[in-house]
């Protein structure tokens, strides 16, 4: 029989032990009776027999199973997953890939079946769960089916953002979130000619471009005043614009849709200047809202998302959510790297429950290429009175470096065309690192500064 881990938080209790030639040890008073305290605070007796269940399958829900499974195998005798998609985890982020032709499914999956089965983890595809009762530890799912639970674990997403206009609900109205919406962009791209995406954020400019290159003709609306203008300077968006109008987008800025037209199937967008735009298809894409209506109606504390503390932990100890579909404070969260974080917290928690271990939000760093042009964003974007401003432009090759700089820090950096010292300077700005004895070669990057130290 294998030794059981003993941690801090078990309580011994012997049963029955009278007097005898020796006194037991610890660990062999372990193996007679211990009680795990459960992270919500209860005691349980035989810890193997708890159920995890989790709720939502999509890939911050993933990183979390394969980080418990990898931390600790046995922390729960059964792990069960209801997913709402049709299929398991999937890459949300090749997407694009997927609807621009350069990828296909396939290549999206995650984990094979076999790992499932080999995880012991049980998957419910296409089986939401509808309903949460806290006080028998009960999810009903969307087919009636009833699942006791230990531990839930909410990983709910979130759903795109409305527009609040008129004719939204129209046919051929649609968003970019998940694969189901991708194949319909597929489909609806080989029947139709003319598109129009509202959104200038990332996914607006993925989806525009994606069908682009499916030989659409697509126009791009974003009401701010430039592309990605929450990771972006003005100039580093206009470049961005123009590299993409280059490649056949049409792209209107400080424009906003205020009706879509037409009977049955959408047929026009009619601008906040009254201009008519003649469309087949719309595809909004102006950010998302969190999933928390199932946690509402179990009566969890919800802000903008369902609020959590440090270590993900909802106002039910016995639950915890992760993901775009919680909230930390003031701060809910819509990219993946911070979700990544949050499933080692809540895995190393739940496989040996501590306060120490918390999660603590920090500056993400903007990656991405769209249309193969390079873009990177870490820190300020905006200069104050108390910044200095370092810009380098190369017009011929179509680059944009501003380096924003206090106090001989490094504390903002945007990148467009060129993103190759990105890591660099997200690592200087990380370390605060003082750049003062290179900071005139600094736009030229890395090897310039060390060539000169």
């Amino acid at each position: 029989m294998s030794r059981p881990r003993i941690r801090p938080d078990h309580q011994i209790i012997v049963v029955g032990i009278g007097a005898g030639p020796s006194i037991p040890s610890r660990d062999e008073m372990l193996r007679l009776f211990f009680v795990c305290r459960k992270p919500g605070g209860t005691d349980m007796t035989q810890s193997k027999a708890r159920t995890l269940v989790v709720c939502g399958h999509g890939m911050v829900a993933q990183r979390f199973l394969e980080e418990l499974t990898t931390l600790a195998p046995d922390a729960y005798q059964r792990v069960i997953v209801f997913n709402g998609e049709s299929v398991p985890a999937y890459n949300r982020i090749q997407l694009s890939a997927l609807l621009a032709g350069d990828t296909d499914e396939a290549s999206l999956v995650l984990r094979p079946e076999d790992w499932f089965r080999s995880s012991r983890i049980q998957v419910h595809n296409g089986e939401p769960i509808v309903s949460v009762d806290r006080k028998r530890h009960t999810v009903t799912t969307v087919t009636g089916r009833v699942q006791h639970y230990d531990t839930l674990v909410l990983a709910t997403g979130s759903s795109p953002a409305r527009l609040g206009i008129p004719g939204e609900d129209l046919e051929n109205v649609v968003s970019f979130r998940d694969i189901k919406d991708t194949r319909n962009l597929i489909a609806q791209s080989q029947k139709h000619q003319r598109a129009v995406v509202v959104g200038g954020g990332f996914l607006g400019l993925e989806a525009a471009d994606g069908l682009r290159r499916r030989g659409m003709d697509v126009t791009l609306l974003h009401r701010g005043s430039h592309l990605l203008n929450r990771q972006l300077d003005p100039t580093g968006g206009e470049l961005l614009a123009r590299a993409l109008e280059d490649r056949g987008l049409h792209i209107l800025t400080s424009r906003s849709p205020i009706q879509l037209l037409g009977k049955d199937q959408v047929r026009a967008v009619q601008l906040d200047d009254q201009t008519l735009i003649s469309t087949d298809l719309v595809v909004i894409a102006t950010g998302i809202t969190p999933n928390r209506g199932l946690a509402q109606s179990a009566g969890l504390v919800c802000g903008r998302g369902i609020a959590v503390n440090g270590q993900l932990q909802t106002s039910d100890p016995d639950i915890f959510a992760l993901g775009e579909c919680c909230q930390l404070d003031s701060q809910t969260f819509g990219l993946v790297e911070p979700g990544y974080q949050q499933a080692s917290v809540l895995a190393r928690h739940l496989a040996g429950p501590t306060q120490d271990i918390v999660f603590t939000p920090t500056d993400i760093a903007t990656r991405l290429k769209i249309s193969g042009i390079p873009v990177f964003s870490c820190g300020l974007q905006t200069p104050d009175d108390e910044t200095e401003s370092l810009i380098s432009q190369d017009f011929e090759h179509g680059t944009y470096s501003h380096l924003l700089v206090r106090n001989n820090q490094l504390v903002g950096a945007i990148l467009v065309g060129d993103a190759s010292q990105g890591p660099w300077f997200q690592e200087l700005i990380a370390n605060g690192t003082n750049i003062a004895p290179h900071r005139a070669l600094l736009p030229f990057g890395k090897q310039f500064c060390q060539a000169a130290a």
